[in-house]
């Protein structure tokens, strides 16, 4: 398999191949998506190179070689270049609780509240607090529909009941 001798199999099919693989590939370096571009670069760059082959096996044979070469380039950029990424790539902003960001709703004001098992919690279930059904857990108790429950913890949004005990 001599150089040369691969050069004589270059076609403009291979060339229009290699340049919409190559272009493709670039899209998809400044294109956020889900790898379309992408895919079809790479499958352009392996059908020049079956074109370009004069066999099967020698297109197998460079099809390896290339993706060698593509994870040493992959490992090189991921290296080197990693700390130089476009600035559209990167999330500089971030928001803080103080400045009105929270992940979850604060359900800290349901602490103590009384409410009615909708469904049977076991341990997960409803529980109507004031008109408002919310799903609740209690500490891996069985809890009968409509028991009366309180809020004894809260952490996020998970909301733990436990029954509460009747006075007589």
């Amino acid at each position: 398999m001599e150089f040369v001798e691969l050069l004589s199999n270059v076609s403009v099919v291979s060339i229009i191949l290699f340049v919409v693989g190559i272009g493709m590939i670039i899209v998809e370096m400044y294109q956020p998506g889900f790898g379309l571009f992408g895919a079809v670069g790479v499958i352009s760059l392996i059908a020049c190179i079956f074109v370009t082959a004069q066999t099967v096996a020698q297109g197998l044979i460079l099809t390896g070689i290339f993706f060698v070469i593509l994870l040493i380039l992959l490992v090189i950029f991921l290296v080197f270049f990693s700390k130089r990424l476009p600035k559209q790539l990167i999330l500089h902003d971030s928001e803080t609780v103080e400045q009105g960001f929270s992940g979850t709703e604060d359900m800290k004001y349901l602490m103590g509240k009384t409410g009615v098992v909708m469904t049977i919690c076991r341990p997960a279930g409803n529980v109507d607090f004031d008109g408002v059904r919310l799903d609740v857990v209690s500490n891996g108790e069985f809890v009968e529909k409509g028991a009366l429950v309180e809020v004894v913890e809260i952490e996020g949004n998970r909301i733990v009941i436990r029954e509460k005990v009747k006075q007589d």
